[in-house]
């Protein structure tokens, strides 16, 4: 079940692979996302000291947070990927000039999960293309339904 999901992504960036992800969450960071208080569109995912961080993802804090935990709504919050996907990635963005970027939050099996992307930025004719199809298909399937 999705939470969240960053539509940018899909319009600015190619997105090669996807991989699921945990994240290093607060107790009232898990209230807020559950209560549907997450946005995921100026996030970015970066590598410090052995570990994937998801950077600028803003996290609203519900009314009834405790007095005694100070909510920091973007603070960056670590990714949990097993050691080859680590190694993969960080190999696919050093080399190959990929980015990764997050693109879907979600529920798996009763906890937080992240799909992150692989990804290649698209240029401005690639995205011009991009909708053209898209209003291509919409067309194609308007003119479908009408033809029946």
């Amino acid at each position: 079940m999705s939470i969240a999901n960053n539509r940018k992504a899909f319009h600015d960036y190619f997105i090669e692979e996807q991989i699921q992800a945990g994240l290093v969450l607060e107790g009232w960071e898990v209230k807020a996302i559950r209560a549907g208080r997450v946005q995921l569109k100026e996030s970015y995912i970066y590598w410090k000291k052995d570990a994937f961080y998801l950077v600028s993802c803003h996290i609203t804090a519900l009314p009834t947070a405790s007095n005694h935990v100070k909510p920091d709504p973007i603070r960056p919050r670590k990714l949990l990927l097993n050691q080859r996907e680590i190694n993969k990635l960080i190999g696919k963005t050093e080399r190959a000039g990929y980015t990764i970027v997050p693109l879907n939050m979600h529920f798996h099996r009763g906890k937080i999960k992240m799909d992150i992307g692989l990804a290649k930025g698209k240029k401005l004719h690639d995205k011009r293309e991009s909708s053209k199809e898209a209003d291509w298909k919409r067309e194609k399937q308007r003119l479908m339904k009408h033809a029946r």
